[in-house]
C-alpha cells in the first residue's frame, strides 16, 4: 500500500522552507515532487529600482554562504555589458577571494555531511577549519559573509605582502587537514558505509536532467564552468576537474573534498603571481542599451546573471538561474527508490540553497485548484489592483 508523506515547507530536516511530497511503499520512496515559492523575495523586481552599483550589494545578499558567486557573476555581466575589461591585479583579488570562498563554502557543507550521516565529530573538525578560511577572508575584505569586495571594473581593496604570507599559511594548515579528511572520506567505514549506495545518480541521468557542480562530477560528468568556458584568469591557473564514479553521497563527499585540494592549489597560484598594477578601471555610470548574460562555476555549480540595459543607469530586466533550482530535476531521481531515512542526506547532499533557487510564483486559486504561473508584471498589477480593491476596515483604530 502506498501513500504520501509531506516533508515541510517547515520542517526539522530542512534548514529553509520547501515541500516535499513523497509517495512511499513501506519505507521506498517511489515518487517525489518539490515544491517551491516558500522564500520568494523580489530580488530581481528589487533590482529594477537599482543603480548598476547598488545591484552589486543586492546580488550578494541572495545568498549567505556563497555571496561573492553571485556579486561577482553580477559585475563579469555588467562589464561585458559596458566592455570593461577590468585590470589583472584586480581580477587576480576577484577570483582569489572566489576560491577562498569555494573553500569556505565546502567545508561548511562537509560538516553537514557529516552532521546528516550522524559523524559529529567529523562535523566538529571541518567547521573549526572553516573558521580559518573566514578569518582570511575577513582579513582581506573586512568581512566575514558579504565581503563587498567587489565593484564594477574590479576590487575595492587592495592586499599587501604581510596578508599574502598570512593566506599562504593559512592554505598549508587547511592543505594538510584537508588530506586528513580524504583519508577518513575513503576509509572510515561507519561514515563510508552510511553514505555509499545513498542518493544514486547515473552519469546518463545527470546529463539528462542537465545537473551542474559537484552533483554531475560526482557522477562522472567532467563539466567545470572554469575549464569548459574559461573567465577572468583561469586559463592562467593549473587546476584540475574532479569527478567520481560512485554516483552516490560517497562520490559527492570525495567530489568536495578533491575541489578543496585544486582550490589551495589556485589560491597559492594567484597570490604567487599576483601582478602589479592598478586594481579597478573607473566605470560609466550609464550602460549602452543592450544585454550580456554571465557563467560563473559556484560552490555549488554553474551559477548565470542575465542583465539587460535599456540606456540608463539601472538594469530593465535582471535574471538570476541559481545552481540549486538546475540540480532539483536530478534531486527527485536520487530519491526515488530511496529509502524515507536517506531524504535528509540525499536532500543535503546537493548542498541547497533555497533562497538562492526562489525566482518563480505559481498561483492556486482558492476556489477551484487551478494553478498558473505568471509574469513578474502580471503579479504587481495583480498586487496593485488587491491593494486598491482592499476594502477600507472602518471600524479598525490604530492603538497609540
Amino acid at each position: 500500500m502506498s501513500f504520501k508523506i509531506p516533508i515541510g515547507p517547515q520542517h526539522p530536516a530542512l534548514k529553509e522552507p520547501i515541500s516535499l511530497r513523497m509517495t512511499v511503499d513501506g519505507e521506498v520512496i517511489t515518487d517525489a515532487d518539490l515544491r517551491l515559492g516558500y522564500n520568494h523575495r523580489g530580488v530581481e523586481k528589487l533590482a529594477e529600482d537599482k543603480t548598476w552599483i547598488q545591484n552589486i550589494y543586492l546580488t550578494e545578499r541572495i545568498c549567505g554562504i556563497c555571496s561573492h558567486s553571485h556579486a561577482s557573476c553580477y559585475v563579469q555581466a555588467v562589464e561585458k555589458l559596458m566592455e570593461i575589461v577590468p585590470p589583472r591585479r584586480g581580477l587576480y583579488i576577484r577570483y582569489l577571494v572566489s576560491e577562498l570562498e569555494r573553500v569556505h563554502s565546502h567545508l561548511l557543507w562537509l560538516g553537514v555531511a557529516g552532521h546528516e550521516a550522524g559523524f559529529d565529530s567529523f562535523f566538529m573538525y571541518t567547521w573549526r577549519d572553516r573558521e580559518i578560511v573566514m578569518d582570511l577572508l575577513e582579513m582581506i575584505s573586512g568581512n566575514r559573509v558579504h565581503y563587498a569586495i567587489n565593484t564594477i571594473g574590479g576590487v575595492r581593496r587592495d592586499i599587501d605582502e604581510g596578508q599574502k604570507a598570512k593566506i599562504l599559511e593559512g592554505v598549508a594548515t587547511l592543505r594538510k587537514r584537508s588530506e586528513y579528511y580524504f583519508a577518513i572520506g575513503a576509509n572510515e567505514p561507519s561514515f563510508v558505509a552510511r553514505i555509499a549506495g545513498v542518493g544514486l545518480l547515473s552519469k546518463e541521468q545527470a546529463v539528462s536532467l542537465c545537473a551542474v557542480g559537484p552533483v554531475a562530477r560526482a557522477s562522472g560528468v567532467a563539466r567545470d564552468v572554469r575549464k569548459e568556458d574559461p573567465y577572468a584568469v583561469y586559463d592562467e591557473l593549473d587546476f584540475e576537474i574532479c569527478t567520481a564514479a560512485s554516483c552516490d553521497v560517497l562520490g559527492r563527499v570525495v567530489v568536495r573534498v578533491k575541489e578543496l585540494l585544486e582550490s589551495y592549489k589556485m589560491i597559492e597560484q594567484m597570490v604567487r603571481n599576483l601582478p602589479d598594477g592598478d586594481i579597478a578601471v573607473k566605470a560609466p555610470r550609464k550602460a549602452k542599451p543592450g544585454e550580456a548574460l554571465a557563467r560563473y562555476e559556484a560552490p555549488r555549480g554553474e551559477n548565470t546573471h542575465f542583465v539587460k540595459s535599456n540606456g540608463s543607469d539601472r538594469p530593465e530586466r535582471l535574471k538570476v538561474r541559481a545552481p540549486t533550482l538546475a540540480n532539483y530535476p536530478a534531486t527527485i531521481e536520487m530519491l526515488k527508490k530511496g529509502f524515507i531515512a536517506d531524504i535528509p542526506l540525499i536532500f543535503a547532499a546537493i548542498d541547497p540553497c533555497i533562497c538562492c533557487a526562489e525566482r518563480a510564483v505559481t498561483l492556486v486559486d482558492a476556489r477551484n485548484g487551478a494553478e498558473s504561473i505568471v509574469l513578474m508584471s502580471e503579479l504587481r498589477r495583480r498586487a496593485l489592483g488587491r491593494a486598491k480593491n482592499a476594502p477600507v476596515k472602518g471600524n479598525a483604530v490604530w492603538p497609540f
